[in-house]
C-alpha cells in the first residue's frame, strides 16, 4: 500500500478538507500505518459514518432544521415567508460542490480497499462491518442523486480535490444500478436481527433502504420520462433508448417489491398497535427509546443531555413559526373511507375543529394535527393546553401558529427532561419502519400493475388501516375525482397509495423527495400557495380579539380573496411576496445547481444540471 493512500485515507477520517501533510503520521486514527488489523479499528472507523449517513432530527422556529421541520419545503407545512426552491428563486450561487459527500465515500472506498490487512476476514463481525460500509457508500451516493442528478462513481480512494475533477457524470441508471449492487452486498454480508435495539444497520435496513431507492429509480424515470420526452431539458436516463428505460423501470419495481417481500417474508417486523387508535400512530414518534418497538427497524436515539434536539421546545406551545396546509388536511379520509369534499367538508370547516375530528376523519390527522383541549406539556409544574390555534403568538420566534392547523405530531407531551432549553429533547430520528417498507410495496405494485395487483395492494395496506381503526382499502370508494384533487387524472391504484404515503408519512420530511421522483410539480406546487383552515366563514373569527388583517400594515393575519368574500381561508405567507403563487421551474428545480467553480474545474467533463 502506497504511503500517500495511506496517509489521505486517514486523513480524511480528521475531517481535513484542504491541504494534506503527507510527510505527518496522523494521530489518534489508527494504531499503525498498516490499518485495519483488527475488529475494533474497523468498527472505530465504520462507526463514523453513523453521524453523517442518518436522517437526523430537529425543528428550528419556522420549520426547517430536521425531519419534524424540513416538510416546510413541500406543500405541507408553511413558515413566513415562501419556500425560495419552491418559488423557483433559487441561483447557482446556491450550488453544491459535493466535496463533503466524496470525502465520505472517499473513507469508505479506503477501509475496503484495505480491509483485508483485518486479522478477522470472513468471520461474522468483520463481515457485519464490511455490510456496513457497503450500506453506507449506498446512502452517500442516493443523497447525492435525489438532489445533483449524475454523478461520478467512484470506488477508490482518489482524493476529491483532485482526481474526481478528471472523472466525467455517470448515467443515473449506471448510478442506481451501483447504489443496488452495494446493498446486496450489505444484505449478504450483515446479519439479520429481530429488534432495533441494538441501533445499529442490519440485513432487513439493508433491504428496507433498497426497496426504497428501487421505487425511487423506477418512478424518477418513468415520471419524468413522461413530462420531459418531447421537451429540451431532461432528467430522466436519456443514455438508454426507450425501451430500455422501460425496461430499467420494470427491473426497479421488481427489485423493490423483492426486498420488500423479503423483510415481511421474515414475520419479525409488526406494525405497532394495541388497539388505542387515537394514540398509536402518534406514540412512536415522540417515544425517545424504540428499541422494542416492533415496527421500528432503525432509529437514532437523542438522550436529552449528550445528544438531544429542540423538536418539544419548539412546538410545545402550539406554534414553532410554522403551520400545517389544508393541503394536507383535505387528503385524509373520512372515517369510513371516502375523501373528504364538497359540502361535507366545507360544513365541517365552518365550524372548527370539526374537521379534524377522529370521529368524522381518519385518526391519523387529530395525531399529527392538534385539537382543542390537546395537552403539549407535562401536567406538572406547568401544562400548555390548545385552546384556539396560537394565531396572535406570543410574541416569541416560536410561539405562532400560522395556519390554524397545530402540528402535535413528534411533541414530547409527558417528556420528563428539559423541554424549554435548546438541544434537550429526546424526539427520536426514525430512520426506517415497518410502515415504510409496507408503502414502498403498495406502490411499486401499483406502479407495475395496479389492476392486476389490487388484492396484494389491499393486504399489503390493511395493518396501517388496522392501526387506524380505518376501513381497509376499496380503490373505488377512494377515489377522488374532484375538480381541484391534484392527482384526479391518476388511475385508482396509483392515487390510493399516493394518498396513503401521504398520511402515513405526514411532517416527516419526506413531500419534496416524492414530489420530486413523481415530477409532480405541476399538480402540487406551481401556481399554488400555501393555504390554512378557513376564517373567515367559520367559528373562528370569535376566538380572537387582536388579530389585524386588510389593513394597509401591521397586519398579524393574512387571508385569501378580499374584504367582503363570505368564504377566507388563512396564508401563512403574504401573498403581496407571492401573487401567482409559487414559481418553481420545472426545467430546472426538480435538481440543485453543482457549484460553479467546481463545474469550471471540469474542464468541460461536468455539463451542468438541466436548467442552470
Amino acid at each position: 500500500m502506497k504511503k500517500r493512500n495511506i496517509l489521505l485515507g486517514l486523513a480524511l477520517t480528521l475531517g481535513l478538507a484542504s491541504c494534506y501533510d503527507l510527510d505527518k503520521q496522523p494521530q489518534g486514527v489508527l494504531s499503525t500505518s498498516d490499518p485495519f488489523r483488527t475488529i475494533g479499528e474497523i468498527q472505530n472507523y465504520v462507526n463514523r459514518n453513523y453521524e453523517t449517513a442518518v436522517r437526523v432530527q430537529g425543528f428550528m422556529a419556522g420549520g426547517g432544521g430536521g425531519m419534524a421541520g424540513n416538510d416546510v419545503n413541500s406543500d405541507d407545512m408553511s413558515g413566513s415567508t415562501a419556500n425560495t426552491r419552491l418559488m423557483g428563486q433559487l441561483s447557482v450561487a446556491n450550488g453544491g460542490s459535493l466535496y463533503d459527500f466524496y470525502y465520505n465515500i472517499r473513507a469508505v472506498n479506503f477501509l475496503l480497499e484495505n480491509s483485508q490487512n483485518c486479522d478477522a476476514v470472513g468471520t461474522t463481525a468483520y463481515n457485519q462491518l464490511i455490510g456496513e460500509a457497503h450500506y453506507f457508500r449506498a446512502w452517500y451516493y442516493y443523497a447525492m442523486i435525489t438532489e445533483y442528478g449524475e454523478v461520478p462513481w467512484v470506488e477508490k480512494p482518489i482524493d476529491p480535490k483532485i482526481e474526481l475533477l478528471m472523472l466525467p457524470r455517470d448515467n443515473r441508471t449506471f448510478i442506481i444500478d451501483k447504489i443496488l449492487a452495494d446493498l446486496d452486498a450489505a444484505i449478504t454480508l450483515m446479519g439479520e436481527q429481530n429488534s432495533s435495539a441494538g441501533m445499529r444497520i442490519h440485513r432487513d435496513v439493508a433491504r428496507a433502504l433498497k426497496s426504497e431507492i428501487a421505487l425511487y429509480a423506477a418512478t424518477w424515470e418513468k415520471y419524468h420520462y413522461m413530462k420531459e420526452k418531447n421537451q429540451p431539458e431532461k432528467f430522466y436516463d436519456t443514455a438508454l433508448t426507450e425501451a430500455e428505460l422501460m425496461a430499467k423501470i420494470d427491473s426497479y419495481l421488481e427489485q423493490s417489491i423483492a426486498a420488500a417481500e423479503a423483510i415481511r417474508q421474515r414475520g419479525v417486523w409488526k406494525i405497532y398497535n394495541t388497539g388505542n387508535v387515537n394514540n398509536d400512530y402518534r406514540v412512536i414518534f415522540e417515544t425517545a427509546n424504540l428499541g422494542n418497538n416492533p415496527e421500528i427497524l432503525w432509529f437514532k436515539m437523542y438522550d436529552g443531555d449528550q445528544v438531544g434536539n429542540s423538536v418539544t421546545r419548539y412546538l410545545n406551545t402550539g406554534g414553532g413559526g410554522i403551520g400545517i396546509t389544508a393541503n394536507l388536511v383535505d387528503d385524509y379520509l373520512t372515517i369510513d373511507g371516502r375523501p373528504f369534499v364538497g359540502e361535507e367538508k366545507m360544513a365541517a370547516k365552518r365550524n372548527y375543529p370539526n374537521e379534524l375530528l377522529p370521529t368524522v376523519r381518519d385518526p391519523r390527522l387529530s395525531q399529527t394535527v392538534a385539537l382543542p383541549g390537546q395537552r403539549l406539556q407535562p401536567e406538572s409544574p406547568t401544562a400548555y393546553v390548545v385552546s384556539w390555534p396560537a394565531l396572535a403568538g406570543d410574541g416569541t420566534a416560536f410561539g405562532t401558529n400560522l395556519t390554524g392547523y397545530v402540528m402535535l405530531k413528534h411533541i414530547q407531551i409527558d417528556y420528563s427532561g428539559d423541554y424549554i432549553s435548546e438541544y434537550k429533547g429526546s424526539t427520536p430520528s426514525i430512520q426506517f419502519r415497518y410502515a415504510d417498507v409496507l408503502l414502498n410495496y403498495a406502490e411499486a405494485l401499483a406502479e407495475q400493475d395496479g389492476a392486476a395487483n389490487a388484492g396484494k395492494i389491499i393486504e399489503i395496506l390493511q395493518p396501517l388501516r388496522d392501526r387506524a381503526g380505518m376501513p381497509g382499502v376499496d380503490f373505488d370508494r377512494e377515489y377522488n375525482t374532484s375538480a381541484d384533487y391534484p392527482f384526479k387524472n391518476l388511475n385508482k391504484y396509483v392515487q390510493a397509495v399516493r394518498r396513503e404515503r401521504h398520511v402515513e408519512k405526514a411532517l416527516e420530511g419526506r413531500r419534496l423527495f416524492d414530489i420530486q421522483r413523481w415530477a409532480a410539480a405541476d399538480e402540487l406546487i406551481i401556481g399554488r400557495r400555501p393555504q390554512g383552515a378557513l376564517f373567515i366563514g367559520s367559528n373562528l373569527p370569535e376566538h380572537y380579539t387582536t388579530l389585524k388583517y386588510d389593513q394597509p400594515n401591521n397586519n398579524n393575519l393574512y387571508l385569501s380573496g378580499t374584504a367582503g368574500d363570505a368564504e377566507r381561508y388563512i396564508l401563512p405567507v403574504p401573498p403581496s411576496s407571492m401573487p401567482d403563487g409559487w414559481q418553481f421551474k420545472p426545467n430546472r428545480d426538480y435538481l440543485l445547481p453543482i457549484k460553479e467553480s467546481m463545474i469550471n474545474l471540469m474542464d468541460g467533463l461536468w455539463p451542468q444540471n438541466p436548467g442552470w
